[in-house]
């Protein structure tokens, strides 16, 4: 019973996992947990990431079900990207994840300073 539990947990966890693999996926959620962008507003706000790993991992957010991606039939094209519901659901869980990492690094800095 043990092990049947594990390995539904671990699904789940693996299905997170999945969805959130990525250098910049965390990054760009919490960026439109801030509002709507533009791909533009994005790249200039994540300055170090490459267009062709943006456009990647907005994709895969999009196909996840996270991000969803107005298109505005204009010239030149507009194209605007926002959480979902779904996506939207999951911002406690990344305040939790910053949080975390606001404790660990205070807690590293302290350590490091005795």
């Amino acid at each position: 019973m043990t092990k049947s539990l594990y390995r539904e947990g671990s699904c789940s966890v693996l299905a997170v996992q999945k969805i959130i693999a990525g250098k910049w996926k965390l990054s760009i959620l919490w960026q439109l947990s801030q509002g709507t962008k533009r791909f533009n507003q994005l790249q200039k706000l994540l300055s170090e990431i490459s267009q062709g790993i943006l456009t990647q991992q907005l994709r895969e957010l999009e196909q996840d079900g996270l991000v969803h991606r107005e298109i505005y039939r204009e010239v030149p094209p507009k194209v605007e990207y926002s959480l979902t519901t779904l996506g939207e659901s999951f911002m406690p869980v990344l305040a939790t994840i910053r949080n975390w990492g606001d404790q660990y690094l205070n807690t590293r800095s302290e350590s490091h300073t005795i």
